[in-house]
């Protein structure tokens, strides 16, 4: 089955990716760049500063951005998609305010014009924190000054605190077609909103360092008898890390939403690290760069199973992710479809990559093309059908590079024979299509897994 959606609007935005905050930022860059202006342009220098100092800062500006981006996107490739052209332009303006600021600062405080001195040193803020929002609206990574700040919007325990394995439990017995929900009575008590947990998922199989995870655990599960909840692993991108899902994705939030429709019941939501660090690349697959594959497919369902209560029906368990996630999740959901029979991918790469196929074949795959293709989806799904595989893919309007992708990797999909679905949200590779998205296909997973009609 196919499903597309093209919906009018992200209902993620909050003040700083809506219009208050567009506005704030065009005001500061507009502020910033007239106290500057002003600046250059009194005493016996101005025509020196025209005609001079605006036109080298901007040259070096220019230059700096360029051979850094050419340095980012040709030399280093620390990312494995490349950094939209407007993010460099904005990074180019931010480092313009700082040339200004500093030599317009230096200049006032030689002078012993310490307002003026102080003025430049705001108008230079100005500027960097306009270009740093304009940024911010490409990625969506903090919808509010709260986000911003790391204030936390749920409620957060320990691993210690968390009930063990020994409650009374529903659901472990349901029988084909009936739901978790349409059993489940919530008993007095039950808390309002669910709790993120951070904790260690060790590699015990594997031997791979992941980051803490985030453990997302609804109202239910802190009930006694507790129901027996499906499991949802989620990845975030790269360069990113787990608590991206909490705080930029505003996994809580969504999740809390779900569980409030449904009688506190939700898919418990562990985010795993599939790579170790910001900037590392383990292409989800065992290779030199660590053992994500078997950490993923091993170490965190285990780690799960051993020391959380749920249903441990593989049909109630999927992967997920985002970018580089979304990737891994379909490699995971296609090469362990015993683990993960169901996969959200939200603005998946066309093949696992960090550059071209002949690098990555060469780094990942000790130059064997057919170990890559082994763990490529697009020639996984061309190999055999997968009847009982089921999936959501989920992608930006406006991601021109990831997009086309995307859609080729779910018409192959639909082709092997899968339960299949298409979402198109607007918004471009950014968290305000991500979190979306999670909220959009959470109620399909559900009942996918079991947990409601």
């Amino acid at each position: 089955m196919t499903w597309v959606q093209a919906a009018a609007d992200t209902p993620l935005s909050g003040p700083l990716l809506g219009v208050p905050g567009l506005i704030a930022v065009w005001a500061a860059l507009v502020v910033g760049a007239v106290v500057l202006g002003a600046l250059g342009s009194t005493g016996g220098g101005a025509r020196r500063w025209w005609s001079r100092v605006l036109p080298l800062s901007v040259l070096i500006a220019a230059v700096v951005t360029l051979v850094g981006a050419l340095l980012v996107e040709k030399v280093l490739r620390p990312f494995p998609d490349a950094i939209p052209p407007g993010v460099y332009l904005w990074i180019g303006v931010g480092l313009l305010g700082v040339l200004l600021g500093v030599r317009g600062a230096a200049v006032e405080a030689r002078a012993r014009r310490p307002w003026r001195a102080v003025a430049a040193v705001v108008a230079l803020l100005l500027v960097v924190v306009a270009a740093a929002g304009h940024v911010n609206r490409v990625y969506a990574e903090f919808s509010s000054v709260g986000t911003l700040l790391g204030l936390r919007e749920y409620r957060t325990m320990s691993l210690e605190q968390v009930t063990g394995r020994t409650a009374a439990t529903v659901g472990g017995d349901l029988g084909p077609g009936v739901t978790l929900e349409s059993v489940w009575t919530p008993p007095s008590g039950m808390p309002g909103t669910g709790a993120v947990v951070e904790t260690p998922i060790p590699g015990t199989a594997s031997g791979f360092e992941a980051r803490p995870a985030q453990v997302y655990l609804p109202p239910a599960y802190f009930t006694e008898p507790r129901p027996l909840l499906p499991v949802l692993v989620l990845m975030a991108g790269q360069p990113g890390g787990p608590e991206d899902w909490v705080r930029s994705g505003r996994l809580p939030v969504v999740a809390d939403e779900f569980a409030a429709d449904h009688a506190g019941l939700a898919p418990v939501i562990v985010v795993a690290d599939p790579i170790g660090s910001s900037l590392a690349n383990t292409l989800c697959v065992d290779s030199p760069q660590g053992n994500a594959h078997t950490y993923l497919a091993r170490d965190v369902p285990g780690w799960i199973r051993a020391t959380l209560q749920v249903d441990e029906d593989p049909g109630a368990w999927a992967i997920g992710g985002l970018s580089f996630g979304g990737t891994c999740a379909l490699q995971l959901a296609l090469t362990e479809p015993e683990v993960y029979p169901n996969f959200l991918a939200m603005s998946a790469q066309a093949e696992p990559t960090v550059g071209t196929r002949a690098e990555t074949v060469a780094r990942f795959f000790g130059g064997d093309p057919e170990a890559f293709r082994a763990a490529n989806p697009a020639d996984l799904l061309a190999s055999r059908p997968f009847p009982d595989l089921a999936g959501a893919f989920v992608v930006g309007s406006d991601d021109t590079e990831y997009g086309p992708g995307v859609r080729a990797l779910h018409d192959a999909t639909m082709r092997a024979g899968a339960d299949v679905r298409y979402a198109e949200l607007p918004g471009g590779h950014s968290y305000a299509v991500w979190s979306e998205g999670l909220r959009l296909e959470l109620p399909w997973l559900a009942r996918r897994m079991g947990l409601i009609v």
